[in-house]
């Protein structure tokens, strides 16, 4: 791949889907077949087509769903549309896991192998299906990092590519702006039929808690594969008195925004209207709300920080990319109360002084995608997005972009590198995000729990949210648990709460090994640590972390060796690669697993002092997070468990 455009052309479906998108070309620079002398002699709308950068991950989006891979054509016809240089753009399509440069049948299997879907034989499921499914079957089987569907683990995700089903889009329409193509063919495809184009339509389906069979069917036949069961199904409490967080799911359709008006809906943001951006600021500072991601940072204090800049426009983004293995509390919200989300945002850019809002969605969500989607367009068409939110003078829109497959952006500077159409690396900090984050404007970037937590702060006022908890770690929280436990899926608990509490609540088993908390990035506890408060400072006296609110539990079973190795291979393969420590030594911790995978004792003691060493490395000298926790469960499993004793 060069700077330069090549020769190769892009096929009538590669051109539909990246036309669909952008809109027709105007010139021969852009790619028009109807080039004329007056084209070559001048080139039109440079700027504004380099301008429009952030649209390069949709488009990639766009030809991938279309035909299931991006050829060297359909990237070389997208550049130009964008005037982006081709080698800049191969190093961003070749950064995610969903899409493929190479080419592949339409239809992608993606069989999770991570911690919770490991633990329940997706080992055994994978193997299975690819021997089903072999050459020439029609289908490709990837072995993927966690899907989110650890409560009906193993999981097994179908994309078939192809055009659009009548009435529908795989992805969600983009804002248009001045002189954009007509209403009806932004966001990936054409909505109004299957676009002349294709042979089948694009179609994705889950298949969990995944058998062999099961997986193979829903593979060769995606569009008849049985229903998801409704989002109450992971959450084991769903109905019970007390709940904040976890109120309307089950109790409320998560497609009607009547009936999300009836059961609360929309009473906090006419509250912060009441109150004015700097109240509501106030109450959440009041309330003690802190991030729910892992990073535990005052909520308050990054919305002050951020409206308080004099740069201009501000923008609010939510990180809905939860990555890390063994969370799915994000998608239960986003599949179950859409609108409590778009409400909650719409607060947050208010707050803020942003009038426009991103939600960075996970690739792998394709229901989550279907409901906000729908949800947005029913908060437009009623007033409650758009220029004029409930008639109060303020303009607040929210715009869908859909992640493809990085964990690393979860990490807010990556996720804006992501956006703005570059690879997800993250930015050296300072500058904060608050200062200089999205399109190098102030922002706001908070996760989904940490934005619907301030819906009943608004509603009961931050003294009574206050009450809840303890006095470091205010408000319920929401839980994600799988592994060995008899009843798996979200549950919400004031913080203060024993692990304890919680596994009692879930159903541990009888022969519980190991508890990992804060997924990957986390550690290892013992079964006899169960009365570690789950608070961020209770973990923290006791040697370990919250995080997002993983809890995998584990029994005697699970062996614990290949889940560290999957722990190795997941950080391996997820590292973005920009900084030394973290490329580097996430191999080295790897291959030094692999080594000792079945030694113990003084047989495994120059690979352990070797981790050691390597780990130190890594927390001390990777750019960001991923690097900086990687060894952590690994630590954990030697120092406390006992590993390779």
């Amino acid at each position: 791949m060069d700077l330069h455009f090549g020769d190769s052309k892009p096929t009538d479906e590669e051109r539909a889907a990246v036309d669909a998108l952008l809109g027709p070309p105007e010139s021969a620079w852009e790619g028009a077949d109807d080039r004329t002398d007056a084209d070559l002699r001048w080139a039109r709308g440079g700027r504004e087509a380099r301008e429009r950068r952030d649209l390069l991950l949709p488009g990639l989006h766009a030809v991938n769903d279309r035909v299931g891979w991006i050829s060297e054509g359909a990237l070389d016809y997208l550049c130009r549309r964008l005037t982006v240089p081709p080698a800049e753009a191969y190093g961003v399509a070749t950064f995610y896991s969903m899409f493929s440069v190479k080419p592949r049948p339409a239809t992608v299997l993606h069989v999770c192998t991570d911690l919770a879907c490991a633990a329940a034989g997706a080992a055994e499921v994978c193997a299975g299906v690819e021997a089903r499914l072999g050459v020439g079957s029609g289908v490709s089987v990837e072995r993927s990092p966690c899907l989110g569907l650890c409560e009906r683990a193993p999981a097994a995700l179908v994309v078939r590519a192809g055009a659009p089903a009548a009435g529908f889009s795989p992805a969600p329409p983009l804002p248009e702006p001045e002189g954009s193509a007509p209403s009806g063919v932004r966001g990936g495809a054409p909505v109004s039929g299957r676009g002349g184009v294709g042979e089948s339509s694009y179609a994705t389906a889950i298949a969990a808690p995944a058998t062999i069979d099961s997986a193979v069917a829903t593979a060769e036949s995606p569009e008849t594969a049985p229903a998801e069961p409704p989002a109450t199904t992971a959450v084991p409490q769903a109905g019970q008195d007390g709940l904040v967080l976890l109120r309307r799911i089950g109790a409320v359709d998560p497609t009607s925004l009547d009936d999300y008006r009836a059961h609360g809906g929309y009473e906090a943001l006419r509250q912060a209207f009441a109150i004015g951006p700097a109240g509501v600021i106030r109450e959440v500072t009041d309330a003690g709300l802190v991030g729910r991601g892992g990073a535990a940072f005052p909520t308050g204090r990054k919305w002050q920080a951020t409206a308080s800049q004099p740069d201009h426009p501000h923008y609010l983004v939510c990180n809905a990319d939860e990555s890390e293995p063994g969370t799915f509390k994000d998608r239960v919200i986003m599949e179950g109360d859409p609108y409590a989300l778009i409400e909650a945002m719409t607060i947050a850019g208010y707050a803020v002084g942003a009038h426009k809002g991103y939600l960075y969605l996970r690739g792998e969500y394709p229901r989550a995608l279907h409901r906000l989607t729908h949800a947005i367009e029913q908060a437009r068409a009623r007033g409650l997005l758009g220029d004029d939110v409930l008639g109060q003078g303020y303009a607040f829109d929210i715009e869908i972009r859909r992640g493809a497959g990085a964990y690393i952006c979860g990490e807010e500077t990556a996720l804006f590198n992501s956006i703005e159409g570059y690879r997800g690396e993250p930015r050296s900090k300072p500058p904060f995000p608050v200062e200089k984050g999205l399109f190098g404007k102030p922002t706001a970037a908070n996760n989904v729990e940490t934005l619907v937590n301030v819906l009943p702060i608004l509603t009961m006022g931050a003294q009574a949210y206050a009450a809840i908890g303890t006095e470091k770690s205010t408000g319920p929280k929401l839980f994600c648990v799988s592994g060995s436990v008899e009843r798996p899926g979200i549950y919400e608990l004031p913080f203060g709460a024993t692990l304890g509490d919680l596994l009692d609540l879930a159903g541990k088993p009888d022969s519980l090994r190991a508890v990992l908390l804060g997924g990957a990035a986390g550690g290892f506890v013992r079964p006899d640590e169960l009365a570690i408060p789950l608070t961020f400072e209770g973990t923290r006296e006791a040697g370990t972390t919250l995080g997002s609110g993983v809890v995998l539990a584990l029994d005697d079973t699970v062996p614990l060796p290949r889940i560290l190795l999957r722990i190795a291979e997941f950080f391996r393969d997820e590292s973005c690669g920009q900084c030394v420590p973290c490329r580097v030594g996430t191999v080295r911790q790897e291959e030094a697993l692999h080594r000792i995978a079945e030694r113990t004792g003084a047989a495994a003691a120059d690979d352990i002092a070797l981790l050691r060493e390597v780990g130190r490395a890594m927390r001390d000298a990777s750019i960001c997070g991923l690097g900086q926790t990687a060894w952590n469960a690994v630590e954990s499993a030697i120092d406390r468990l006992g590993a390779y004793e």
